[in-house]
């Protein structure tokens, strides 16, 4: 197999001759859709091509890359060293012009994101997740790597109004407590990817257990989904180059905050009562500052 010092595109063009029918429909459509493969599942990648999920792993080891996460890695790489280049031609009126723009693309972006995941969010989908948090004894919001910051916020956020959500951090714990689940419980996983390990280990376990589960993610369909029985999608596109972006925290939060706002309003006295017990518990930590 011939490489290009890391360059994906240009190594999947010089060993296009040396690939199988099945991996010449993949190679085609990743060099004519290069910019979009990054943002897509590997689920969304094998329907695009018309192939099996198998297919793109096989296509991966092909190209001697370890896993589709790594495959999409190397090709935003490659996209990127190539705006490099063309970013070094650019003069330096250019370059001012492209700072003072700066503020209002992230704004423009961030806006975007939240945008366009109100108007992917199904309002039924919302409501029977609200009517399975209202039911379970116990909420669990779980989440790994940047995915974890934003469950421990949506829990942060719900203890206001009730005592029953938990954050678990340790994914070994979290194994550990969603294998003792009953079907009163609910987990709640904020995965952008829907395709972590460890996010997919304890879906099953809690699954076992007859627990109800709700996904926030980017992708309707992957590892993770299959195991829902909610999914609210978020808008936020976001590249291997870019995780954690805060675009894709930004529209995670705001269904956290659609879901925080519809409990609240659905469990009215408890949430009340419970929001000015716990305001009254840390009043006192903010008087003489």
């Amino acid at each position: 197999m011939e490489q290009d010092n890391g360059n994906l595109l240009l190594s999947i063009q010089l060993n296009y001759n040396q690939f199988t029918k099945t991996e010449k429909k993949i190679a085609d459509y990743v060099l004519q859709n290069a910019q979009d493969v990054p943002f897509m599942s590997i689920t969304e990648l094998a329907e695009g091509c018309g192939v099996a999920e198998a297919s793109v792993h096989r296509f991966c080891r092909t190209l001697q890359i370890k896993g589709y996460q790594n495959f999409k890695m190397q090709l935003s790489l490659s996209l990127h060293d190539g705006q490099q280049v063309a970013h070094e031609g650019t003069s330096e009126k250019e370059e001012e012009a492209q700072e003072e723009s700066l503020f209002q693309k992230i704004l423009s972006n961030n806006l975007s994101a939240i945008r366009e995941t109100s108007a992917l969010l199904d309002r039924d989908v919302v409501e029977k997740t609200v009517e399975m948090m209202t039911a379970a004894r116990r909420i669990f919001f779980l989440g790994v790597g940047n995915s974890m910051i934003t469950a421990e916020e949506a829990q942060g956020r719900f203890l206001h109004i009730t005592p029953k959500v938990q954050y678990v951090v340790d994914t070994h714990m979290q194994a550990m407590a969603a294998s003792m689940l009953t079907p009163e419980d609910m987990l709640i996983f904020i995965s952008y990817s829907g395709s972590t390990s460890d996010n997919v280990r304890v879906a099953s376990l809690g699954r076992a257990c007859g627990a109800r589960i709700s996904v926030i993610t980017r992708y309707p369909k992957s590892a993770l989904t299959k195991y829902a029985d909610t999914v609210l999608i978020c808008g936020s596109k976001e590249g291997p180059l870019e995780g954690g972006s805060m675009g894709a925290k930004m529209s995670q939060l705001y269904i956290v905050e659609v879901l925080f706002q519809l409990y609240y309003q659905r469990n009215p006295e408890e949430s009340r009562e419970n929001n000015r017990k716990t305001a009254a518990a840390i009043v006192d930590r903010y008087e003489d500052r």
